[in-house]
C-alpha cells in the first residue's frame, strides 16, 4: 500500500510538471499546493516565502526560480480562472517541499523526488560532468564524489549517535538494504559475485553509483535538517532514504541496483589515467 502510495504521489508531480514557450520545465505553485494537500493557498504563501528566503541565502537568484506569473486554476464543471500564482523551477520546488508541513506523508515523498531530480539535474549540468565523454571517466568522477559524500555522511551520521566502527557498518547496512531490496553489504557482494575484500563502490558503473550517491546526500541532508539522534533512528532514517531512492528509480523506469553489472575495478582506470598523464608529460617535456 505505502509502495503503491508513493508511485502514485510520485506520478502527481510529474504529471503538473509543464514546460514554456522556451521549452524550460516549471510548476505552478497553486497546482503544487493542492498535490502537497494545502487546501487554502493563502498558507501555502508562507511556504514560497520561506522558499525564497533559501534560494537567495544559497546564493542563488530569486527570479530565477520563483516567477511571479498567472494560472489558469479549475474552478469547478471544467471552468478555469487566471489567478495569480508562481512559476517554480524543480529547484525551487525543492526547496518549497523542504519548508512545507513535515507531517503530511506527500511532503515526505516530494522532499525525495525533488532532492534527486535535483542532484540529477546538477550533474547534469555540471561543466566538469558534461565534458565527461566516456563511462570509465564517468565512474571516476562520481566515485570521487562518492567518497567526499560519505566522509559527510559519516560525520552526520556521529552527530546522530553512530560512534563505534560496527554501528557505521549497521548504519551502512541499512541504507544498502533500502536501496537494494533488502540486500545489505554481504547480499550485495553475494548477488554480484565480488570477493569480500573487494569494495562494492569500486566495481559501480555511472548509473549504480549515482544512486548510491543521492543515498549519500539526502541521508546526510536528512540527518541534519531533522537533528536526528540515536542509533536506531539514524539506521531508520537511512532505511527510508534508500527506499524512497529506490521507488524512484522504479517509477522513472530504471534498472534497479542489484540488477546492473559489476564493473573492473575502478583502480585499473585510476591507473590506466595515471600512465596516460604521465605519457603526455614524456611528450611534453
Amino acid at each position: 500500500m505505502a509502495n503503491e502510495l508513493s508511485k502514485k504521489a510520485l506520478s502527481i508531480f510529474e504529471q503538473i510538471r509543464q514546460v514554456d514557450e522556451h521549452g524550460n520545465e516549471y510548476w505552478g505553485a497553486r497546482q503544487l499546493a493542492k498535490a502537497l494537500e494545502y487546501t487554502d493557498f493563502r498558507n501555502f504563501l508562507s511556504v514560497i516565502g520561506k522558499a525564497k528566503e533559501a534560494c537567495k541565502n544559497s546564493g542563488h537568484t530569486v527570479e530565477d526560480h520563483l516567477v511571479d506569473f498567472n494560472e489558469m486554476v479549475p474552478i469547478g464543471s471544467g471552468a478555469q480562472r487566471e489567478m495569480e500564482s508562481v512559476k517554480l523551477s524543480r529547484y525551487a520546488c525543492y526547496l518549497i517541499v523542504q519548508n512545507a508541513d513535515p507531517s503530511k506523508e506527500i511532503v515526505a515523498t516530494g522532499q525525495t523526488y525533488f532532492a534527486i531530480q535535483t542532484r540529477l539535474q546538477e550533474i547534469r549540468q555540471m561543466d566538469e560532468y558534461n565534458q565527461l565523454s566516456t563511462e570509465e571517466e564517468k565512474r571516476l568522477f562520481l566515485r570521487n564524489e562518492m567518497k567526499t559524500h560519505n566522509a559527510q555522511v559519516a560525520e552526520a551520521a556521529k552527530d546522530a549517535g553512530v560512534i563505534e566502527p560496527v554501528d557505521y557498518a549497521i548504519f551502512q547496512n541499512h541504507g544498502y538494504m533500502g536501496l537494494y531490496g533488502g540486500l545489505d553489504a554481504k547480499g550485495i557482494h553475494h548477488r554480484k559475485g565480488l570477493k569480500k575484500s573487494q569494495n562494492i563502490l569500486d566495481h559501480m558503473g555511472s548509473t549504480e553509483l549515482a544512486a548510491n550517491l543521492f543515498r549519500a546526500t539526502q541521508t546526510e541532508e536528512k540527518l541534519r535538517r531533522e537533528n536526528i539522534k540515536g542509533k536506531g533512528k539514524a539506521n531508520q532514517t537511512h532505511l527510508e532514504v534508500g527506499k524512497k531512492v529506490r521507488q524512484t528509480i522504479k517509477e522513472l523506469g530504471g534498472t534497479m541496483p542489484e540488477n546492473l553489472p559489476v564493473e573492473e575495478r575502478i583502480k585499473k582506470i585510476e591507473n590506466k589515467e595515471k600512465k596516460q598523464m604521465g605519457d603526455k608529460g614524456k611528450l611534453n617535456p
